[in-house]
């Protein structure tokens, strides 16, 4: 069930690519990290170039693309090694679609306590409640 929030700049001009970034973030929690996808909400928005700043320089200045990536999982269900395969994985995808990032393109994974995360009014840990009676 995680929420994934992606927020770019890139200095391509053309189509719109929020539907192809989404469908890479659930792709890779399902593939890298075993999320249900069936659950895995994603926000995708383009951010203003004018905007992203790192080091105190634009980006899309230099023709470098930049992302933050931010999935919200429940705490103790990913290895290290899930992990770090779902950031290096994350990188290279959006590296395609975007075109030549910039090193400083980030990705949480957030892993948030069972009692403190949930969807559809119920916690995370009450649902493993549910399906783990005694």
């Amino acid at each position: 069930m995680p929420m994934i929030t992606i927020r770019y700049v890139t200095p391509k001009q053309g189509a719109d690519i929020r539907p192809q970034i989404a469908a890479l973030a659930a792709r890779l929690a399902h593939e890298k990290l075993g999320k249900d996808q069936q659950v895995t909400a994603v926000l995708a928005e383009a951010a203003d170039p004018q905007s992203w700043f790192i080091a105190s320089k634009r980006p899309t200045d230099a023709g470098l693309a930049a992302f933050w990536l931010d999935i919200k999982i429940t705490a103790g269900t990913n290895t290290k090694a899930e992990t770090s395969a779902f950031v290096n994985a994350t990188f290279e995808g959006m590296s395609q679609l975007l075109g030549q990032l910039h090193e400083e393109s980030y990705v949480l994974v957030h892993a948030a306590d069972g009692d403190a995360y949930g969807f559809g009014g119920r916690t995370q840990n009450a649902r493993w409640a549910v399906a783990h009676p005694g």
